[in-house]
């Protein structure tokens, strides 16, 4: 059982990632105010101090605990980390992504230094955006200043000024992040905050500030308490959670996440960099992902590079294992080359134009964001030639090796997303061969059929669809072909006549009412309780009738395919196992 302690858009974030198990959690906060949609979670509510965390840990047989608290939260981090060392229980710290701390911000260390530097600078008017928690420790400074305080506007944070003597009409009350009103209303001289982070707002508070000619005054962010015996892992997104949960407690996840191919390689360019410019080795780097947070990957040296042995985790993929180096040399500009194993685009449709090692944009930008110096890095797959002709590359017109490829730089167990993210590339490549029909397909074998019908069609234009139906008409919508042929074979064929525009065993089954139905409405008159795939139709239902009953499973199709691709003209062909094709 894991433990959350949550409150805050971080805490969101945990139930989120931690829903996807389907196993049970506990979600403890405050108060009651923070609304959050637990999927598997327990709520807990209430204050909680050391000796009653320890109690729910040994109870529940707590095995690990997430705290994604405020960062500000110093005494539940406290509390946390000493139930957790008597528990003998690790932790995962979920924090904010910070940005860099900008030199032109006054940088408190606490708030008695922040008073100081207040004073130093003269500051007469100040904006305190701190929290109503904080009120009475700035007590010293607004005794003798003028200062307002952006609060909650509720009962609970009224009163809480009330007990410090702060006066009320001094008080405003948080909307949104966005203070430029309330600048313009007061005109203070200066705005204090709190580091506190990309989700709390902090940029946008600092950049409305500086617009509107105001100092800003900042109170660091305090270190996350560390107690010797303690395991404490520091993740700050999603991503790095699940990897946390899936390491520190691997049953609770039933699949586990694994990288792309763009993140071994930005990894392997991180560690070569490294290398090259300071001889250091660490045995794991950190890594950026597009999302904004930082991963740390494990990996190997070579005499003149590094390399990253792709994990894949329970995703099935024919580069689980495989080795991704790279070498880096210094140079005027910087530059990615592909090497040994890395394929080349020959045709239009990618990101980048044929002759181009197949690196892909969001893996180059990684490597661009991880990577700040002017050097030229050379990626290779030693195994990358022998791999590539197990994927659809050669259909991509990618040659000489596999592509470095990678969105969100993750890749999570059967996912959906990479399959959609695969789909909509083979359409871009079917629209810049200069095909004006596309014709989806369910997989090789509908497709070896379909081809006979459409022999000068060129290669690219057949893609397949997997299970994918809907968002693939979508995809073939949204890059405005005229013509799309969609194939399909009799046991998805049922499931889409019924609406299922996803036809996973997992989100559809045969619909034996309805496949009643569609056979009445095609005048046949026949008992199909005893079948169990929707293939047996094609001997059960008499031959004279087989067109007929096509023609209604077509026409269902139609119906709920033709409002997705509504510009264009599309055609569904129904396809037997032994290759006839109705239409």
């Amino acid at each position: 059982m894991i433990l959350v302690f949550g409150g805050t858009t971080e805490g969101r974030m945990a139930a989120k990632v931690l829903d996807e198990s389907g196993a049970t959690y506990y979600y403890s906060t405050h108060s009651t105010f923070q609304d959050v949609n637990l999927a598997h979670g327990i709520r807990l509510s209430g204050a909680m101090e050391p000796e009653q965390i320890r109690s729910l840990c040994a109870k529940n047989d707590i095995r690990l605990i997430v705290d994604a608290s405020h960062p500000f939260a110093e005494n539940l981090h406290r509390n946390v980390v000493e139930s957790a060392r008597q528990a003998k229980v690790p932790v995962i710290r979920l924090n904010r992504i910070f940005p860099p701390r900008d030199p032109d911000i006054v940088w408190c260390d606490d708030y008695n230094d922040a008073i100081n530097r207040l004073e130093e600078h003269g500051i007469e008017k100040l904006l305190a955006l701190t929290g109503v928690n904080t009120i009475g420790r700035l007590k010293d400074y607004w005794c003798r200043h003028e200062c307002w305080f952006r609060i909650l506007d509720r009962d609970s944070s009224r009163e809480a000024t009330a007990v410090v003597g702060f006066p009320q009409d001094h008080l405003v009350y948080y909307e949104t992040h966005d203070i430029a009103p309330l600048l313009r209303e007061l005109r203070p001289s200066a705005i204090i905050t709190k580091e506190s982070g990309v989700s709390g707002g902090f940029q946008e508070k600092v950049e409305a500030a500086w617009n509107a000619g105001v100092k800003v005054f900042a109170v660091k962010c305090p270190e996350y308490p560390s107690v010797e015996g303690v395991e404490i892992c520091h993740v700050n997104g999603p991503y790095g959670l699940r990897r946390a949960v899936e390491r520190l407690l691997p049953e609770f996840f039933s699949l586990h996440s694994g990288l792309t191919t763009g993140t071994c390689a930005t990894a392997s360019a991180v560690a070569a960099t490294r290398q090259l410019l300071t001889g250091a080795k660490p045995s794991a780097v950190p890594v950026i992902l597009p999302d904004g947070e930082t991963i740390h990957v494990p990996v190997n040296y070579g005499t003149d590079y590094a390399s990253v042995f792709k994990v894949a985790g329970d995703d099935p993929d024919v580069t689980d294992g495989i080795e991704i180096r790279a070498k880096v040399e210094l140079s005027d500009k910087f530059e990615i080359r592909g090497g040994e194993g890395v394929g080349t685009f020959t045709l239009p449709g990618f990101d980048y134009p044929p002759g181009e090692p197949a690196i892909n944009k969001a893996p180059r930008q990684m490597m661009r964001d991880n990577i700040r110096e002017n050097v030229a890095i050379t990626i290779s797959v030693p195994q990358g030639g022998e791999i590539a002709r197990r994927t659809f590359n050669p259909r991509l017109g990618i040659e000489g090796g596999i592509s470095i490829i990678g969105v969100s730089g993750i890749v999570k167990p059967f996912s959906e997303e990479a399959f959609i993210d695969s789909i909509r590339k083979c359409m871009q490549v079917a629209k810049a061969s200069g095909s004006g029909r596309v014709v989806i397909n369910s997989g090789g074998k509908s497709e070896r059929f379909v081809k006979t019908i459409y022999p000068d069609l060129p290669r690219q234009a057949f893609v397949e669809y997997g299970n994918y139906i809907g968002e693939t008409l979508k995809i073939a919508d949204e890059l405005e072909f005229p013509k799309v042929t969609l194939g399909v074979m009799l046991g998805k064929a049922v499931k889409l006549a019924a609406g299922n525009l996803d036809t996973h065993s997992r989100r559809a089954t045969m619909d034996k009412e309805f496949i009643s139905g569609m056979l009445r409405e095609a005048g046949i008159d026949i008992d199909i309780s005893e079948i169990t795939l929707a293939r047996e139709l094609w001997k059960t239902i008499p031959e004279e009738k087989l067109q007929a009953f096509a023609s209604v499973v077509i026409h269902h199709c139609e119906h709920h395919c033709a409002p997705l691709f509504p510009k264009g003209d599309l055609k569904v062909l129904l396809i037997t196992d032994e290759g006839k094709i109705y239409h």
